[in-house]
């Protein structure tokens, strides 16, 4: 009889996307220092989603200043041409959107081809069984709260269902459970008790400026999601 899989880690991941660019490598020590787990990168092209943030190039000045696990969430659409060098920039996750692109099986294939990781992301109107076919080819399932492509937005209570769903579809299987948009400390025992391990936050890990602030905002989160999870903290 096998062993059931141990639960997943609880991740903390910063997003890059509300640091401050003028200080890019010095942010990204900043939070790492803090206590992140993860750094969550979102690259976003102005046409799958209405903005614009940065590509390979950036994230690839942004790898010297961590050697916490690079977490790239990439908004594009097609993804395909471009997965080599989000590779070669020093990602080790690649997520891609269901909606992105219609051969996602194959996107999986490549990403894992390139020796990645490979996430699928959701957007809040897409349904959890839009991974139903591809779960084996998955390493993480990234659930987004809010409708992608801008920072600050307040998290989509209905998203809470959605994870519970994903949960269950992912039991017995080595794979993480992100959820990006709104998240804060106020939330966080909700997410995590619907099932989600690892929890992307911008605006509420960034906002005080300060490497004390960061640490003071990434450890309210991470108290909140493992009270949750019944973990001593």
């Amino acid at each position: 009889m096998s062993q059931p899989f141990a639960p997943r880690p609880l991740i903390i991941a910063p997003s890059i996307l509300a640091s401050d660019f003028s200080k890019l490598g010095e942010e990204v020590r900043a939070v790492d220092q803090a206590g992140a787990d993860w750094m969550h990168l979102d690259v976003m092209d102005g046409h799958f989603v209405p903005n614009i943030s940065y590509g390979p190039d950036v994230i690839k000045a942004m790898r010297p200043h961590s050697k916490k696990i690079f977490d790239a969430h990439l908004m594009i659409a097609p993804c395909d041409p471009y997965l080599e060098a989000f590779a070669k920039a020093g990602c080790d996750h690649i997520t891609v959107h269901a909606e992105a692109g219609p051969h996602l099986h194959r996107s999986l294939q490549a990403i894992r081809a390139l020796g990645k990781k490979a996430g699928v992301s959701l957007n809040p109107a897409t349904p959890a069984s839009a991974i139903e076919y591809v779960i084996d080819q998955i390493d993480l399932v990234l659930v987004m709260s809010v409708n992608p492509g801008f920072g600050g937005q307040s998290f989509i209570p209905a998203v809470l269902e959605k994870i519970s769903q994903v949960r269950a579809m992912c039991a017995g299987r080595p794979i993480d459970i992100e959820v990006d948009g709104g998240v804060t400390a106020d939330n966080a025992a909700k997410i995590s008790a619907a099932g989600a391990n690892a929890l992307v936050a911008g605006s509420a890990v960034f906002k005080g400026g300060t490497m004390d602030s960061y640490k003071a905002n990434i450890t309210a989160i991470r108290n909140a999601a493992a009270s949750a999870r019944g973990e001593a903290i």
